[in-house]
This record gives C-alpha cells, sequence and structure tokens, in this order.
C-alpha cells in the first residue's frame, strides 16, 4: 500500500486545550396550535404528561450526544437541566437545555441534544391529536468557558432568560490604565519584532482595560525595576511583564519584582504556572511571578506569544476582581 494514509474524517484533538468549566444553553419550541396545546399545558394528552417526559427526554438526549453525533466528543455532564414553558402568545412550548462541566472542550452540542430530544418527544406524545406540529427556533442561547469566554447568540436573550441562567462574563477592567512591558536583549536591540506584548495588549484592552503603552525594555534588574516604581507612582493599574522568566543567566524579571518592596501574590503565580502545564508539562518551569505594588498588579509572564496567550486566558476571570479587591471592595 503506497502514500499516508487519512481518514475522510477526525475528532478534534483537544489534549493540548486546558480543562475549565463549561456551561451552554440551548433553546427550541414547538408550535402546537390551538388544538394541541391546551391538552399540552393541561397535561391531557392521550399518551400522558408531555411535559414531564420531555424534560425527561432531554436528560437522556444531552447524555447521547456523543452517540448521536459521531465526531462529538464523549463528556462527563456534571449539570443538565431541562426547562418547558408555555408560550401562550404563539400557541408553543419553549424548552431550554442547561448543561455543565469541567472539560477540555464545550457542552454547546449536548445543550442542543438535549433540547432537541425534548423537542421531539413533544412532537410525538402531541401528534394524536394534532399532526400539523413545527418545530423551530432551535439555536444556542450563549456558552461559557474556555479561551473564548461568554458568547452570546446576536439574538440575545429576554430579561426572564436572564434571571434564570444568568451568564457570567469576566469582570472587565472598566477603563484601567494599563502598561505592557517586554523583556528582551534582542528585541530591544531590534534583532526580531515583539509579539508577545501586542498579544497581551489585546487581551486586556478586550476586557476594557486601556493600554497607555506597550514597550520593549533589555532583560536584567534593571531599568525594569526603575519603570515598574514609577508606573505604581503615576497611576497605573496593570503591568504584564513578557519575558525573563525561565532559567537563562538573563532571566532576572522575578528577581525585578522581588526587589520592588511590594507584596506578592503567590496564589496567581501558581494558578499560571498549574493551569499553563495543562498545555505543555514545560510550564512547571516558568518563574511566574506577582506582585501588587501599591495601587497597580505587577505580572510577571513567560516569553512565547503562544505562552502569553494561554497565560492572558488564564487572567481574564480574575483580573478585573484582583483589582476591585486592591480597591477595597468585597471578596464576593
Amino acid at each position: 500500500m503506497s502514500g499516508q494514509m487519512s481518514a475522510a474524517f477526525h475528532m478534534a484533538d483537544v489534549r493540548d486545550k486546558r480543562i475549565t468549566r463549561r456551561r451552554a444553553v440551548a433553546v427550541g419550541e414547538l408550535v402546537a396550535g390551538p388544538v394541541a396545546y391546551p391538552l399540552i399545558v393541561e397535561r391531557r394528552l392521550p399518551k400522558g404528561d408531555a411535559l414531564v417526559m420531555a424534560e425527561i427526554a432531554g436528560l437522556q438526549g444531552a447524555k447521547m450526544a456523543s452517540a448521536l453525533m459521531p465526531l462529538c466528543h464523549p463528556l462527563p455532564l456534571e449539570l443538565v437541566r431541562v426547562y418547558c414553558a408555555p408560550a401562550p402568545e404563539r400557541l408553543a412550548i419553549r424548552v431550554w437545555c442547561e448543561c455543565a462541566s469541567e472539560a477540555r472542550t464545550g457542552v454547546e452540542m449536548e445543550a442542543l441534544a438535549g433540547v432537541n430530544a425534548a423537542l421531539l418527544t413533544l412532537y410525538d406524545l402531541s401528534k394524536p391529536v394534532e399532526p400539523a406540529l413545527e418545530i423551530g427556533g432551535i439555536r444556542l442561547l450563549f456558552k461559557e468557558g474556555g479561551k473564548s469566554g461568554v458568547w452570546l447568540h446576536p439574538q440575545g436573550m429576554d430579561a426572564e432568560e436572564r434571571e434564570r441562567f444568568r451568564p457570567r462574563p469576566p469582570r472587565q477592567l472598566q477603563g484601567a490604565s494599563c502598561v505592557v512591558i517586554t523583556l528582551s536583549d534582542r528585541a530591544s536591540r531590534g534583532d526580531y519584532v515583539d509579539e508577545s506584548g501586542p498579544v497581551l495588549a489585546e487581551g486586556l484592552r478586550a476586557l476594557g482595560g486601556e493600554v497607555v503603552s506597550t514597550e520593549v525594555l533589555a532583560d536584567g534588574i534593571e531599568p525594569l525595576a526603575g519603570r515598574l516604581h514609577a508606573l505604581a507612582a503615576s497611576g497605573i493599574r496593570i503591568c504584564l511583564c513578557t519575558g525573563g522568566t525561565g532559567l537563562g543567566p538573563r532571566d532576572l524579571t522575578p528577581e525585578a519584582l522581588q526587589s520592588l518592596g511590594g507584596r506578592s501574590v503567590p496564589g496567581l503565580a501558581q494558578m499560571l504556572r498549574g493551569l499553563s502545564a495543562q498545555h505543555t508539562p514545560l510550564a512547571w518551569l516558568s518563574r511566574a511571578e506577582v506582585v501588587q505594588l501599591g495601587g497597580m498588579l505587577v505580572i510577571a509572564l513567560p516569553g512565547s506569544p503562544r505562552a502569553a496567550a494561554q497565560c492572558m486566558s488564564i487572567l481574564t476571570p480574575v483580573l478585573g476582581h484582583a483589582l476591585a479587591m486592591i480597591d477595597g471592595a468585597s471578596h464576593a
């Protein structure tokens, strides 16, 4: 047999993705019409209570998503909830399925499978009294977790849906002044164009921060330590440093942060190493450091663009809350 064999289809390789809390909610409707609708709502269909059975079917459907769709990853679901509610203005039954897990990939397909199973069950139990039924409006309402954070469907959610499901986007930086500093002898000499700094700046802007400057400095304790003191005195709230956290003789960014005389924040540094290790075991060689200097949070991150992006994703859920705590807000 000649040539290289390749499969026509393949499951996405998620081994290098980080395990995060994932949640998704899907929605859809059965338009029942004037005959079937009151029988469903009053639970008087000949086959029995369609609303109860639809909720059970939705649970089963969500759990069987990977069996129904060949390329869907099997996931250990930690939450499945199915809700059915009358929509009298449309003579319809609206169904939601909420799924959650801690996993390397999302639970959108599980939520959609649950909604479809519930709607098909409503259809099956209603068709003896009304064959002219219609299933429609099936869509993902929102999803949470992973690199993309919170995604909301462009059609939006009504007030009742927001109150019930409460999507949890990360706390924003509210225009906080931010600076990104790249530590690299070669980049400071102009030997190559820095790519890690722009990645971090983009992440801060996405969180609502105001990036007032991106800078490149040579490796070493100085001039970084002096620059950080000046930034703290000028009211900068977050400074992300990238580079100089390895084991090389010129990797002295952690020492620069330790020389500031600020408050160490070891939990954040350990979180960066621990969660980055889900991407690569080399993360345990990183000497990431976090220091609070007055009202400024200084975080030393690895120097590669990929590692910077991964660390920014790890920090996104907590940066806004960290600044609020520095300002004296509640821990809740």
